[in-house]
């Protein structure tokens, strides 16, 4: 496979929500190969896949225990040779936040870092996490070179990345800590695929919900497809997709030969 595919990450804030606000018209208009879900909100027999078959895509779900809760799920147009379901840590996998597709050489995997904003609990558990996946991936990286990572971090990485870096010093998902870790997993050997075309500030995946912030474009960029190095010319575009609206994120796109 060596063709320009189009890979899109998307937390759909729930996607039964997602469907009724026009998520499977956009689909069929925007015609991603790969699009990784999070957030679904939803066990599959709780979603009409059979719309998602009818316009060509394999689907993979790996969905919280807790109801209406997190979850991620994988549409691909290519049918993967492998499909892996978690991490093998108990307490991530009951809460449904990764998936891996090999593709040949290449692997995408659909990830949904925890959101600590809910108080200390939830922010130790989402840095207990961060060390956790950072070994998790590096583990596969002795197998697996070739590693696209596509989700919803919850951390906006530098102050271009987030609409009011200074009254957000000490918000969760700007933290010093989330932010050193993101530096961390970039010089593990990652590249930040939007970033890397797009220098201009301003662009940004999620909004609050309260005081028009979408309307007036104060966001933060928490949507990554990170791309390891050993596929960096392999990159041909990246984009986000702001018009997209199902969700309180929009679709981050990225187009790469695969």
């Amino acid at each position: 496979m060596n063709e320009a595919k189009k890979i899109i990450t998307y937390n759909v804030n729930g996607i039964r929500a997602a469907i009724r606000k026009g998520f499977i018209e956009w689909l069929k208009a925007a015609q991603p190969d790969i699009v990784c879900i999070q957030e679904t909100k939803a066990h599959p027999q709780q979603v009409p896949v059979e719309l998602f078959e009818e316009l060509g895509y394999h689907h993979y779900w790996h969905s919280a225990e807790k109801k209406g809760y997190s979850g991620v799920a994988l549409l691909s147009k290519m049918e993967p040779d492998k499909v892996i379901y978690g991490m093998e840590i108990d307490k991530y996998d009951r809460e449904g936040r990764m998936i891996r597709a090999d593709y040949g050489a290449v692997s995408v995997i659909t990830v949904y870092h925890p959101s600590g904003s809910s108080g200390d609990a939830r922010q130790d558990f989402k840095m207990k996490w961060l060390e956790d996946f950072y070994h998790y991936i590096n583990g596969i990286k002795q197998e697996r070179l070739k590693l696209v990572i596509s989700g919803d971090y919850n951390i906006c990485h530098k102050p271009i990345d987030i609409h009011d870096p200074v009254r957000n010093a000490k918000n969760s998902g700007f933290l010093p800590e989330e932010r050193q870790w993101m530096s961390e997993f970039l010089d593990s050997g990652f590249i930040d695929s939007f970033r890397y075309f797009v220098k201009e500030p301003h662009h940004y995946s999620w909004w609050n919900f309260r005081g028009r912030a979408r309307e007036k474009n104060l966001g933060w960029r928490i949507d990554y497809n990170m791309v390891s190095n050993p596929l960096e010319e392999n990159m041909q575009r990246a984009a986000i997709l702001p018009q997209a609206k199902h969700s309180d994120h929009c679709p981050v796109l990225l187009e790469m030969n695969m």
